[in-house]
């Protein structure tokens, strides 16, 4: 079972940051999860909320503000690291940094609430530039943008997502392509769901597991992969699981 980081590592850095990318393969991580949107001129930036109020010291929407208005704006809300002041990144910055790697990169779509036009066509063209299409997995909660993604590159690696009391099957998987489903931690307790998927040839990978409890259900039930906050602490306990 996989190992991939969350938003980079959620629990060592701020989140969806260079620097978190960079700990994120000191930790040795398996692969990484990351979410991209769109600027009001339209550059991929790399960044989970819609609003930029919860991970910086600015206001407002990501798609109100030029990538060059964003770049003046401190990303270090938490403080919890140095450099004090951090940059949003491109997803070219992103990806640049990933080519030394050689891990999973799952690329989420965060078109649930914002719709950014485009943003599959652009997304696509940035990991084909960097030759990393092999290595990257789209997913979404809007699988109208993971049916985008396949229309523009039928090749292309995809998931979907689900959370909260929604559940998408390994057969909704099969229908549209997707390679592998995402869901919520408690959601693979659903009766023959991880199974059933596994049956089809579709890969589970789970977000976002916290305790060794889920990371054992897991484990045991044959996930493909698991997101988490805390990529050293699940490394390290992941080599002793159940001794």
């Amino acid at each position: 079972m996989e190992i991939w980081g969350h938003r980079g590592t959620y629990h060592h850095a701020p989140e969806n940051t260079i620097y978190s990318f960079k700990k994120a393969i000191e930790f040795g991580a398996d692969g990484v999860e990351f979410d991209v949107q769109l600027t009001k001129d339209g550059e991929v930036v790399v960044i989970h909320d819609e609003r930029i109020d919860r991970v910086s010291n600015g206001t407002g929407l990501v798609k109100d503000y030029t990538l060059s208005e964003l770049k003046t704006i401190n990303f270090n809300k938490r403080g919890i690291s140095e450099p004090y002041f951090m940059e949003i990144p491109t997803l070219d910055e992103v990806l640049q940094l990933l080519t030394t790697s050689s891990f999973t990169i799952n690329i989420e779509l965060k078109t649930g609430i914002v719709y950014y036009e485009g943003i599959e066509q652009k997304t696509v063209d940035i990991v084909n530039k960097y030759g990393l299409a092999g290595r990257v997995l789209y997913s979404s909660f809007n699988h109208y943008s993971i049916r985008n993604v396949k229309g523009y590159d039928p090749s292309a690696n995809t998931a979907l997502l689900c959370g909260g009391g929604i559940i998408v099957t390994g057969e909704q998987c099969e229908k549209v392509g997707a390679v592998a489903l995402h869901p919520g931690i408690h959601q693979i307790r659903y009766p023959g769901l991880i199974e059933d998927s596994h049956k089809r040839g579709i890969k589970i990978h789970v977000w976002t597991v916290e305790s060794k409890e889920d990371f054992n259900y897991a484990k045991d039930h044959g996930v493909d992969a698991v997101i988490v906050n805390d990529i050293a602490k699940f490394k390290s306990y992941g080599k002793k699981c159940h001794q």
